[in-house]
């Protein structure tokens, strides 16, 4: 397998809407209830794209394998510097390194824009192991967890956070 990291494009929204409707209706990682359609995939990576934020493909041989994309983390102007990531992999694909490439490139590209922390909203954590490793792995740390925030397939779903600074973090003035 060789998998090629590149910026999405428009292209990618039909394959990046099976992957997130798929984690959607079968999976606790996001606490979406309903996929969203086609349209609104494509809204949501033209807002992303619009302000200036990464939002990147894995191919594998002209199959896309997983995306990811980093937001703000919250909207409020002291929070400017701290961004969220979203990592998504299709089923086909997981566990074979493509979430690792992903997340590895979205934080070199959010370094590069001058952000100075990453923050991980796992939901369901005992549920998601495997994006527990794949953070802890790229250089996050435990920060909390907020119990039972969520209520999904019939279970109450807790919201894991971790942390991990890019480029001098807090360490200097943006």
């Amino acid at each position: 397998m060789s998998i090629a990291i590149r910026p999405a494009t428009p292209a990618d929204i039909p394959a990046i809407t099976r992957i997130y409707g798929d984690s959607v209706r079968t999976g606790t990682a996001s606490f979406e209830l309903e996929p969203p359609d086609e349209a609104e995939m494509a809204r949501r990576m033209d807002e992303i794209i619009g302000k200036g934020f990464p939002y990147l493909a894995a191919d594998d041989g002209g199959q896309l394998a997983g995306y990811a994309y980093a937001a703000l983390y919250r909207t409020r102007p002291a929070y400017r510097f701290t961004v969220e990531d979203s990592v998504y992999v299709a089923p086909t694909h997981q566990g074979r390194g493509v979430g690792r490439a992903l997340l590895e490139a979205l934080v070199e590209a959010c370094v590069t824009r001058g952000y100075r922390q990453m923050i991980a909203v796992i939901g369901d954590s005992p549920r998601q192991a495997g994006s527990v490793a794949l953070h802890r792995a790229a250089g996050f740390h435990h920060i909390g967890i907020l119990p039972d925030v969520g209520f999904k397939h019939d279970h109450w779903c807790d919201t894991l956070l971790m942390q991990r600074p890019l480029g001098d973090g807090g360490s200097t003035k943006p």
